[in-house]
């Protein structure tokens, strides 16, 4: 990667608990190079419409190519830009536990990265599956956490993706006498909930 480059986010540093630092943007590089003009890559609100909009057409040309009828879903969500494949037949663009979606996102979000010039926490759901996957987990979560509040004994959840960690932290930490720590390593880091002392 040149100089001149924007950078592209590595796998984890788009993730829902990764700590993601702002891209320095020398405005002095031509415009072409950097992924266009301060005015044309837009700053808040308008970035992100460009990112839903980058990655609709993205996944648009996917789409396409693989023959699958789907349509495209684009929102701003509070600080991120929100895209969503909705339609018939989209179980092979989720796979297994979530496996196909999370590297159709992580793709979307290079897509992104390289036209914004900016790394994008773009989120990506298809069929409703994260939809989903977010109400089950919050069920999950807030049940573990009576149980540990009630015994006292803390619980090891299931290995998550760094998207259900994230949902299950936000919830754990709604719950009075209970905290939340992830342990492991990808891809089987998971979310220990313990007692308060």
């Amino acid at each position: 990667m040149t100089d001149s480059q924007p950078a592209l986010p590595d796998a984890d540093a788009g993730s829902d608990d990764a700590v993601v630092e702002a891209l320095d943007v020398d405005t002095d590089v031509d415009a072409d190079v950097a992924g266009g003009t301060k005015e044309a890559q837009g700053t808040g609100d308008d970035l992100l419409v460009r990112e839903g909009d980058v990655a609709g057409d993205y996944l648009e040309r996917l789409l396409d190519i693989l023959d699958v009828d789907g349509d495209i879903d684009l929102d701003v969500e509070g600080d991120r830009a929100s895209v969503a494949i909705v339609g018939g037949r989209l179980d092979d663009l989720i796979g297994s536990d979530g496996a196909t979606l999370e590297a159709l996102q992580e793709l979307t979000r290079l897509a992104v990265a390289q036209s914004t010039g900016v790394r994008s926490r773009l989120m990506l759901d298809v069929g409703g599956y994260r939809a989903k996957r977010k109400s089950d987990l919050t069920a999950q979560a807030g049940d573990t956490a009576r149980r540990v509040a009630g015994s006292g004994q803390p619980e090891r959840m299931s290995p998550m993706n760094p998207f259900e960690r994230k949902v299950v932290h936000d919830v754990i930490a709604s719950v009075a006498g209970v905290h939340s720590e992830s342990e492991g390593e990808e891809p089987n880091r998971r979310v220990v909930v313990l007692p308060d002392k």
